[in-house]
């Protein structure tokens, strides 16, 4: 058995923090990006796995009463050639990769990769995508490319940073690992909104979605990013959905050769692969699909989705909380008792921040929801939780602002090292649409403030922000078979809080040639956290092209 060893807190965090958010859902490693502590929408979300208590089986039915508004259609929708077989893109997929040592990350080789700017029309213009690989340690056999989720992770940080902590070192022997920023992300032709220090104002609005006042504010802040991003990105909104970035993956696979892509994939980046093996079918080669999203649902199911699954995530880690003791824990009583106590934490902060080391930023409840959020993606990171908890209620936010800074990748001299609060948004609000009708979003936002008190407040009102939106949608929610391609694993965790485990059992079952590895644990993904089962799987398959027994589940 290969051992695996966790990444070191900040990563873990940020990728986390990374997986898939915008109009009102959080990240799949996403979100939004405003944090409405009472109701406001939040700056990214995921959802939540229904048989642990979650959303529904589909992952919530947000959308049942609200019409969602008429999608348009992708510059990468409905070619009518192969892009690989066309003179037209010939000057793409003839490129190779002038790899050179990276300045920022010791051992790995970083690039570029043009592609055009709107898949129908190449003469629209171009983007420089930014890649970066980490060499075989031994015979090479393939190069195997890896996305964080998000939408709006870094996969140049991802793997730039952490290569050797995400797969095994029989992989690492076998295979290049190549990462790479999608479209519209940190160094791929980034999406440009707020300044520095209008996110930090951003990230820590607090304010009651509830009231009229606190609707009007988050009104305001929609109209704000959607026009800031507007002026500083102009047109590239646009061009920023999924399926384009799909499509310049496979000019990726060309410029290194390989006649079918390998991929790893976390959250968000599962609906990436599995749109590539849904456009490519016959040159989609070993996937893995790790904290899977389900294609069919809507932005406002997401969010209910993760609703669910943060409140479960929430009763679980209180439960865990308790057994420790009053000198690591500060709730007190049962785990039912723990989890109020943290609501009444965020009411708390939400009338009154707490002060922090940095006297200009106090926790404030949009804050102090974000840092307990994020650290809620694993559950190796609960002990981080509970000290921050402790310290804040006993008047010392800092820890807690530290989490939140780490999810949403704000260093300590203030700067912001991605753009993820707004690429998650700009991707989502092209991606999932979801219920703009006012009227509606209210009465639903109210319902899931109601049934999932603890989170549920901040992932409604989903609309709001991608109803302000420049850009968007570009897609009805609808199934990724795949059909035609090789055998694809899809990983499931059955108490992940930003990608419920129905989620996983939905996306195997709709492709054509899907395998569901199944992992009965806590937290947001399972590759490279499970102890060794579900490692060993995947390795093998990827190694050896092994398929796994039919409905493995490891403990």
């Amino acid at each position: 058995m290969v051992t695996h060893r966790p990444a070191r807190l900040a990563t873990a965090l940020a990728a986390s923090a990374l997986v898939l958010a915008g109009c009102g859902v959080l990240p799949f490693g996403g979100g939004t990006g405003t944090g409405g502590s009472d109701g406001g929408a939040s700056s990214s979300a995921s959802s939540t796995d229904g048989s642990a208590g979650g959303g529904s089986a589909s992952g919530g039915t947000g959308t049942s009463d609200g019409a969602l508004p008429k999608a348009g259609t992708s510059h990468a929708a409905g070619l009518k050639t192969d892009p690989a077989e066309d003179q037209a893109y010939a000057s793409y997929y003839g490129q190779s990769i002038d790899w050179q040592p990276c300045e920022d990350y010791a051992g790995a080789q970083c690039g570029t990769l043009t592609v055009p700017k709107a898949w129908d029309d190449p003469s629209t213009g171009d983007l420089e995508l930014a890649m970066v690989k980490v060499p075989a340690t031994g015979q090479r056999t393939g190069t195997l490319f890896m996305n964080p989720g998000g939408p709006g992770g870094s996969g140049v940080s991802f793997v730039g940073d952490s290569a050797t902590m995400i797969v095994g070192s029989d992989v690492r022997e076998k295979y290049d690992m190549v990462g790479f920023d999608p479209r519209g992300v940190a160094g791929s032709s980034p999406v440009r909104c707020l300044d520095d220090a209008q996110t930090d104002e951003y990230l820590s609005a607090t304010y009651d979605m509830t009231t009229p006042e606190g609707l009007e504010e988050g009104r305001t802040w929609a109209k704000t990013v959607a026009d800031s991003c507007a002026q500083n990105s102009g047109d590239l909104l646009e061009y920023v959905d999924t399926l384009s970035a799909a499509r310049d993956m496979d000019v990726m696979r060309a410029a290194v050769d390989s006649e079918k892509l390998d991929y790893l994939g976390f959250s968000y980046g599962t609906y990436l692969g599995a749109t590539y093996a849904d456009l490519y079918p016959s040159r989609a080669g070993r996937m893995v699909l790790d904290g899977a999203i389900d294609p069919t649902l809507t932005g406002d199911q997401i969010a209910e989705g993760q609703a669910g699954g943060f409140e479960v995530a929430t009763e679980r880690f209180a439960a865990w909380c308790v057994e420790q003791g009053s000198e690591t824990c500060p709730l007190k009583g049962d785990a039912t008792q723990g989890v109020q106590q943290i609501r009444d934490f965020f009411a708390a902060t939400s009338e009154q921040p707490v002060a922090t080391d940095d006297p200009q930023r106090p926790l404030t409840g949009a804050l102090a929801r974000s840092g307990v959020l994020v650290g809620l993606y694993n559950d190796e990171n609960w002990p981080y939780v509970a000290q921050g908890l402790q310290e804040a209620m006993t008047g010392d936010g800092t820890l807690l602002l530290q989490l939140a800074d780490m999810s949403s990748e704000r260093d300590a001299d203030g700067t912001y090292a991605s753009n993820g609060s707004f690429a998650i948004t700009a991707v989502n609000c092209l991606d999932h649409p979801a219920v703009e009708d006012e009227a509606w979003m209210k009465e639903d936002s109210a319902r899931m403030a109601q049934e999932y008190p603890t989170f549920g407040p901040m992932l409604g009102y989903n609309g709001l922000t991608c109803g302000a939106w420049p850009a968007g949608p570009l897609r009805e929610p609808a199934p990724l078979d795949a059909k035609g391609s090789g055998p694809i694993l899809v990983v499931g965790t059955t108490y992940d809080p930003a990608t419920p485990y129905p989620w996983a059992q939905a996306l195997a079952e709709q492709l054509d040639d899907g395998h569901l590895i199944t992992w009965n644990g806590d937290g947001h993904t399972a590759y490279g956290r499970s102890g060794g089962c579900v490692e060993d799987a995947v390795d093998q398959y990827l190694l050896a092209g092994t398929v796994p027994a039919e409905g493995l589940t490891c403990e």
